[in-house]
């Protein structure tokens, strides 16, 4: 038997507990806004970013989940979700929920990614509210109905056969595929036909409850918001559903690494009869938590991310050969993802993938000029601040910060890592990163001959 005084103890320590916690992480200055957290004793964390000089409030909720989250049979579930959560709650129809933003003005969508879902409206700071209610309605009073179902899943399968018709977007797919293999990371975020027909409401009702709960969820607005308003309605949404099953829970952690098997040197051919080819030469990159990602954005700035990045001038200024030709890194938790992509006539491939190779492996090798890599650094800071300029950029900024990295990062603070990327630090990763053996992904009406010569670009 446990003594009275026992009791009492055990009850204010647990009440002490359940206090929820509040953080101003950045103060607001030089224009920036005043960035907030709190983290509800349920587990949820709410953040935001005030900004008293906007009209406009863009309020989101991400959930602890994507597409390498699910086994092979389950691939395609998570997207399946989105969009089976704006289908109706027990409070309002699929109607009532696009009605209530079209009514004022509001802008509502998601999106689904490899590691994480997002959920979001775009208001004026008045209909804040509003937008608030239908969105923590959608997350946590879904019905997931068997009928929604088997509607949504004609439309899912005519989004996948878009994305098949688009061999610029379904390239992207096939690279994943050709770096990681059948591994989560390797299958597409969409899923594919077998495996969105063979999903039913029950396994996306228990894909839902696992990964729904508010302890793998953060609530972000940005804009002309009150944070302490902003707490007190999220809070209230969430206790009216009965979201809160445990009332002392402790959020999850950051995803960690895995550490994803890579291919090198790997090669896959799709055959199409387009008029194009459309083809990514890439190699492992570097995950999302590495330091050195700043000094690889200078890279892949100065490689291919502008007008006067060398893979621009030199395949498309100097030589014309390719309309469209960039670099881009992808970080994941554990891995990342470097590569070139460029799109041309199914002639050219050979000489557009000599170009690239020889100017990867240049810089492998010999890394960049002072003048590029001032030029990138400036690039880079100057696209940052002038993509935070809207609210839905920065609720994007805070929301996904707070879920991948836990802690937030002022923009002086951003624009100052950019500034001290040093040309050693660059030749470093260059040499670490575009050192490595290439793999090739290429879709396009390729005859045998010239697939056969492909090899020459991942030799």
């Amino acid at each position: 038997m446990t003594p009275r005084g026992s009791q009492a103890t055990a009850r204010t320590s647990s009440e002490a507990r359940a206090v929820a916690r509040t953080q101003t992480l950045i103060k607001g200055e030089h224009g920036t806004g005043t960035v907030r957290r709190t983290t509800l004793p349920g587990g949820l964390r709410i953040v935001t970013e005030t900004l008293p000089t906007v009209r406009s409030a863009t309020f989101g909720i991400w959930a602890h989940v994507g597409s390498r989250d699910e086994t092979p049979a389950l691939n395609g579930a998570t997207h399946y979700l989105e969009h089976l959560l704006f289908k109706g709650t027990r409070k309002r129809s699929a109607l009532d929920i696009s009605a209530a933003l079209d009514a004022v003005g509001g802008e509502m969508n998601a999106f689904t990614a490899k590691e994480y879902t997002c959920y979001y409206a775009r208001v004026l700071d008045t209909d804040l509210p509003l937008a608030i209610d239908v969105v923590c309605d959608m997350l946590t009073g879904s019905l997931i109905q068997e009928e929604d179902v088997d509607v949504e899943r004609g439309a899912i399968l005519e989004e996948i056969a878009m994305t098949e018709d688009d061999p610029g977007d379904c390239v992207h797919d096939l690279f994943a595929h050709t770096m990681f293999g059948d591994s989560a990371l390797g299958r597409p975020v969409l899923g594919t036909v077998d495996t969105v027909n063979a999903l039913n409401a029950d396994r996306i009702r228990r894909f839902y409850r696992k990964h729904y709960d508010p302890t793998h969820l953060v609530v972000a607005a940005a804009g002309n918001v009150d944070h302490n308003k902003v707490v007190r309605q999220v809070r209230a949404a969430f206790e009216k559903a009965g979201a809160f099953r445990e009332p002392v829970a402790a959020p999850v952690a950051p995803r960690g690494g895995r550490r994803t098997v890579r291919a090198a040197g790997r090669m896959e051919l799709i055959g199409r009869r387009t008029e194009q080819a459309h083809v990514i030469l890439g190699m492992p990159g570097l995950a999302r938590t590495d330091d050195r990602r700043w000094a690889m954005g200078v890279l892949n700035t100065a490689l291919g991310g502008g007008m006067s990045s060398r893979l621009f001038q030199e395949v498309r200024e100097k030589r014309g050969l390719a309309y469209s030709v960039y670099s881009y890194t992808s970080g994941f938790a554990d891995c990342g993802l470097f590569g070139v992509y460029a799109g041309c006539r199914p002639s050219q491939v050979h000489d557009v993938l000599k170009i690239c190779r020889d100017e990867l492996d240049h810089v492998a090798e010999h890394g960049l000029t002072d003048e590029e890599i001032g030029r990138a650094v400036g690039q880079l800071q100057g696209s940052t601040v002038l993509g935070l300029e809207d609210t839905g950029a920065l609720m994007n900024r805070i929301g996904k910060s707070e879920l991948c990295w836990g802690e937030q990062m002022s923009v002086d603070d951003m624009l100052a890592r950019m500034a001290s990327v040093t040309p050693d630090d660059v030749r470093a990763v260059a040499r670490d990163v575009l050192g490595q053996r290439p793999s090739l992904s290429v879709i396009g009406p390729l005859k045998d001959k010239q697939a056969s010569r492909l090899h020459d670009a991942v030799a």
